[in-house]
């Protein structure tokens, strides 16, 4: 970025950044990168292991898979058990003074507190790994990045909640900074992309399985690929590139997670594949079972469309609604020449003079804002997971439940009816940071970004956790 704009150092231009591509500053951030916030970023975007999530405790999303399906199979036995046994008691005329023994022994000895169901437990598990991540990141680049691929490419847990924490593990975190080619690779493979966009369910109808069980396509995989994790709308391709895209990706799946050893894992089923080759945007792909999709993806990853999009959708979501076209041009252009190097791009997105220059008018989304308030009142050891869970379902946005394939909206206009939504939160979470001082955390959290307006609210509150409410909910700290 160069000195001309005059936020190449300084404190607010330390600020800036902080929250333009972080999830704001904590303690002394501001200060620290004060001499060079450019620096600073493009330092965390080459952290050994950067992106990746240390959480050994967690499991891979295949033995999710297989535990959550053994865990509903002993649901269904003991279900089925206590059926048996009511209709045996009611036969022999004890099932009254059965129900009432049961219920004099729980009085008195306490029923004990239940764990949440197993499926439960592993999303909580995997949500907590995630927002502790985003509290405790220095900088918090890379992970706002790892945020906006995994909704790039969304997947959700009203499918299979076992796999969506796991899914952003494995498919998303070890390629976030790598190249975009291994990185779709990667996502449209993964299991739980597999099963939420069908792709299981889709086999050719020229198949040997298409043939035996009189089944055929289904297109949700191929034309969500295209039109939101590559090319994008209007960039050309047919509905004859998406049948024929297809066809290609018949034989992608997995095997069912009753599998005892493999279950969950990905697998190419030659029987569900459809034989010959295939046209897709006027290239001829010749029949080579999983190479031949491997094949169109790779040229997908290519593509100058998938480029633009590419580019489009980074500078919308860092820096404005409506990006500079500048900018856009130069994030395409450093795609298409570095062979889709995603730690390229970003490093272009932080030093491009437009990033800097930008209002600060960009809306932070739920999740953005909700980790924002945790890191600066310094509460993620105290408020649960689950009411911070809860807390993204009250502004519209849950956690790993998408409404759509196109993932959520990082427009202003979704979001916007929702502010008012946000007071509730801002005052609970406030209400928890029971040692913290708002005029330090002002400073800390905006420093020369606090209008006059914004200190006069702060300091003339009328209690702690109402200075800290109103310090979350300012403009300066609702917009990046």
């Amino acid at each position: 970025m160069s000195a001309k704009s005059g936020l190449s150092s300084g404190k607010a231009a330390a600020a800036l950044g902080l929250h333009r591509f972080g999830f704001g500053p904590v303690g002394d951030a501001i200060a620290a990168v004060a001499t060079d916030p450019r620096g600073a970023l493009l330092a965390d975007v080459e952290r050994p292991g950067a992106g990746r999530l240390d959480a050994p405790n967690l499991m891979s999303s295949s033995e999710a898979a297989r535990q959550v399906f053994d865990f509903r199979a002993e649901r269904r036995a003991e279900q089925k058990l206590a059926s048996r046994q009511q209709k045996q008691a009611t036969a022999s005329g004890e099932a009254e003074v059965a129900s009432q023994m049961a219920k004099l022994s729980g009085a008195e000895s306490g029923t004990p507190a239940q764990k949440p169901p197993l499926p439960q437990q592993i999303i909580l598990s995997e949500a907590k790994a995630r927002f502790d991540a985003a509290a405790n990141a220095e900088i918090g680049l890379v992970e706002r990045l790892v945020w906006f691929w995994s909704n790039h490419f969304c997947v959700s847990a009203d499918k299979d909640a076992a796999m969506v924490g796991a899914y952003e593990r494995e498919a998303i975190r070890p390629h976030a900074l790598g190249r975009f080619a291994d990185l779709l690779q990667a996502v449209e493979s993964h299991p739980a992309m597999l099963l939420y966009l069908d792709n299981v369910q889709s086999m050719g109808a020229d198949s040997i399985a298409g043939i035996n069980q009189d089944k055929g396509l289904n297109e949700n995989l191929a034309r969500e690929t295209l039109e939101l994790h590559t090319l994008g709308v209007r960039s050309g391709y047919s509905q004859a590139d998406v049948t024929n895209f297809a066809k290609v990706l018949t034989g992608w799946t997995w095997l069912r997670p009753e599998e005892p050893v493999h279950g969950g894992e990905f697998v190419f089923v030659r029987r569900f594949h459809e034989p010959g080759n295939q046209v897709v945007l006027g290239k001829r792909y010749a029949e080579g079972g999983l190479d031949q999709g491997r094949a169109v993806l790779a040229d997908l990853a290519r593509h100058p469309a998938t480029a633009q999009h590419i580019g489009e959708k980074l500078a919308r979501h860092f820096v404005a609604d409506d990006p500079p076209p500048s900018l856009v041009t130069k994030l395409a252009k450093v795609f298409l020449d570095t062979d889709g190097d995603l730690k390229q791009v970003a490093k272009t997105l932080v030093t491009a003079e437009e990033s800097w220059t930008a209002p600060r008018q960009k809306l932070k989304p739920p999740a953005e804002w909700i980790a924002g308030v945790i890191r600066l009142t310094g509460t993620a050891a105290d408020i649960p997971i689950g009411r911070i869970m809860n807390a993204q379902v009250a502004l519209g946005a849950p956690l790993w439940r998408p409404p759509a394939p196109n993932g959520y909206s990082d427009n202003e206009a979704a979001w916007v009816d929702g502010i008012a939504r946000r007071i509730d939160i801002a005052t609970e979470f406030a209400g928890r940071a029971s040692r913290a001082e708002p005029l330090e955390l002002l400073e800390s959290g905006l420093g020369p970004l606090a209008s006059p307006q914004t200190r006069e609210t702060v300091a003339r509150a009328e209690s702690r956790s109402q200075a800290l409410a109103l310090l979350v909910m300012a403009p300066e700290f609702l917009r990046r």
